[in-house]
């Protein structure tokens, strides 16, 4: 996704996805605490998309 206008039409997770990775490189973000950080986030957001089904 190197061509600007692809990233244009990306899908807002792809997006996202693309910010996140940007703002951790630059902030030089050990590996392995994204990761973790990561799966704390990934649980959190799977209870709310849990509790809006309910």
């Amino acid at each position: 996704m190197s061509n600007p206008s692809s990233l244009d039409q990306a899908p807002q997770h792809v997006k996202l996805a693309i910010d996140l990775i940007m703002l951790l490189e630059q902030n030089q973000v050990p590996p392995q605490q994204v990761l973790d950080a990561l799966e704390i986030v990934k649980q959190d957001y799977q209870q709310k998309v849990t509790a809006e089904v309910e």
